[in-house]
């Protein structure tokens, strides 16, 4: 990170120090990423999943600078890019949001692919990411379409109920995409924007009540993303979901890892078969296509195409004395 007087400040006598972070800003099928490119912090050369609990215990101001308002929202993911520990991989990454960090996420990989491409340093083909949970193959098919190669996904339980204030049971499947899904059997409204903040309320209950009742992923993994389903309003796609993040923002795109974990549900039950397509429907309308390959252990690998568009560069200034230099804070 570097200091030093603000241009903004016309390079006047006694003007404040600050500090610089360059980011590029896109949107996958409606999702913002925010992708660090220059003034991240220093995280060694490490596993990529110590560097993210470096992140997290020496740096989160950043973090916070970069999500939170005024200088982000709630919706926005974040990308740290950083140098990867193996030689064929073209970068490591690491993704968080306004509560914390994420070990992969679909749709900011996606983002990050677009990005790369704006900054030149992709052309079209595939190449690969390190990610706190593993190796992402992607395949860049132009400036803005990438296909996600996601990690090993699975389903983990199948209709587990939980007794919800105020819903009743609800019952659903856990599965692993990336993070851990609860994916609901039938959503309690119509999965459409003028509902989002009862379907939001409905999320957040069950999310709260999973974690109440010990419901748990594997090796308890905290079960951080809610989804529900339904038909899809296009009559070219097969379903529409509405996914509810870690920090209580909804996905305005169909979500990438909670794409994956569909998948593996859906393989489990033997009901999509390897190499179909499966067009996944967002609240907001936009879509992932996504097929899958069996993999051993009744696992999956996650096939998932989306588009994103590069739709901001800046660079983030925090002057000394801000109140509000590390975010606004609940």
């Amino acid at each position: 990170m570097r200091s030093g007087n603000s241009s903004a400040n016309g390079g006047l006598a006694g003007a404040v120090p600050v500090t610089e972070l360059r980011v590029i800003d896109s949107h996958t099928e409606g999702e913002p990423t925010r992708v660090v490119i220059e003034g991240g912090p220093e995280l060694g050369n490490g596993p990529l999943p110590e560097r993210l609990e470096r992140f997290a215990k020496d740096y989160d101001h950043l973090r916070r600078q970069i999500i939170l308002e005024p200088r982000g929202s709630d919706a926005l993911v974040g990308a740290l890019l950083c140098q990867p520990t193996r030689n064929d991989c073209v970068a490591g990454v690491v993704f968080f949001n306004n509560t914390g960090y994420l070990g992969m996420c679909g749709h900011g990989t996606i983002g990050v692919a677009a990005t790369l491409a704006y900054l030149g340093r992709i052309v079209p083909g595939t190449f690969k990411l390190e990610t706190p949970v593993g190796i992402v193959s992607v395949d860049l098919v132009d400036a803005n379409t990438a296909t996600v190669e996601n990690v090993l996904s699975y389903r983990h339980r199948k209709d587990v109920t939980v007794n919800v204030p105020e819903l009743g049971e609800i019952t659903g499947d856990i599965a692993w995409g990336g993070n851990w899904f609860f994916l609901v059997k039938g959503a309690p409204c119509p999965l459409t924007l003028e509902h989002e903040r009862k379907l939001t309320d409905a999320a957040l209950r069950i999310q709260s009540a999973l974690r109440d009742q010990g419901i748990t992923g594997a090796n308890n993994g905290d079960i951080d993303h809610i989804e529900f389903f339904a038909d899809a309003h296009a009559g070219d796609a097969d379903a529409r979901n509405f996914v509810l993040c870690p920090g209580g923002a909804y996905d305005r795109s169909p979500c990438g890892t909670g794409t994956s974990a569909k998948l593996a549900c859906l393989a489990a039950d033997g009901v999509l078969a390897p190499e179909t397509d499966w067009v996944q429907e967002s609240v907001i309308g936009s879509r992932f296509v996504a097929r899958y390959v069996a993999a051993e252990d009744g696992r999956i690998v996650p096939i998932v195409t989306g588009r994103a568009f590069v739709c901001g560069e800046t660079t983030l200034i925090c002057q000394t004395g801000d109140p509000f230099a590390n975010g606004i804070v609940p």
